[in-house]
């Protein structure tokens, strides 16, 4: 799994040597982290510029010198929090390519699953950033938030081979249960059953058929 959130590298104190963009880059990754941490506690309303320099670490010249606002600051740490979980989904999707027969649909199905609820887990704060605070900061975010879902659809839909407007719409409505079903566990901190929903949501996938793609076996040779 990627670094979690709360593993930001702090650089040595006093004289280091190290080039300005390195210390760019571990400022900018400390300000995100301490960004999502704060917002576990106070939410996205509730924290303040302030909280996040002093989680960070860093003065607020640094903090300005990066960022707008703390908007800017938001949209930031989402963007991170995508590029760490599509990261992971998509090297959990292409794991077997060295074995020459390859994993089966199905077995991509449940590895696309399996390492979203595992990237979940394993940041909770950036979890709850963009699944839950997101909806306290703007259109702009929750706009945000429904091209992220869309690629969570595009994978789906390129796994199970949807071919048709009604197979895409019942990828579009499986990511959507998904979504709803994470975001109210990631809300209440029930990070313990999100591994849980695997197994029923790829049961469902095997049980439906055609329904989401051509990939999968029609419902009347499911039984035979």
């Amino acid at each position: 799994m990627t670094e979690s959130v709360s593993s930001a590298r702090q650089l040595p104190r006093g004289r280091h040597g190290l080039p300005r963009e390195e210390v760019i880059a571990s400022q900018r990754e400390r300000i995100l982290s301490a960004m999502a941490e704060a917002m576990v506690e106070n939410g996205y309303v509730g924290t303040s510029v302030a909280a996040i320099l002093k989680r960070a670490g860093v003065s607020r010249e640094t903090f300005y010198e990066q960022f707008r606002s703390k908007e800017d600051c938001f949209e930031a740490a989402y963007e991170r929090a995508v590029e760490l979980l599509i990261a992971n989904i998509v090297d959990a999707i292409n794991g077997d390519a060295r074995d020459p027969a390859g994993p089966t649909e199905s077995d991509r199905m449940g590895r696309i699953l399996e390492a979203y609820f595992d990237g979940l887990i394993a940041e909770p704060a950036y979890a709850r950033l963009y699944l839950v605070e997101v909806y306290a900061v703007g259109s702009k975010a929750i706009a945000r938030r429904a091209q992220l879902q869309e690629a969570f659809v595009d994978m789906i839909a390129d796994v199970l081979d949807a071919r048709t407007d009604e197979q895409r719409f019942a990828c579009q409505t499986l990511a959507a249960a998904v979504s709803a079903m994470v975001t109210a566990r990631i809300a209440v901190d029930d990070l313990a059953s999100l591994k849980a929903l695997h197994e029923p949501l790829l049961d469902l996938v095997r049980r439906s058929g055609d329904l989401y793609g051509a990939a999968m076996p029609r419902q009347s040779e499911v039984g035979a």
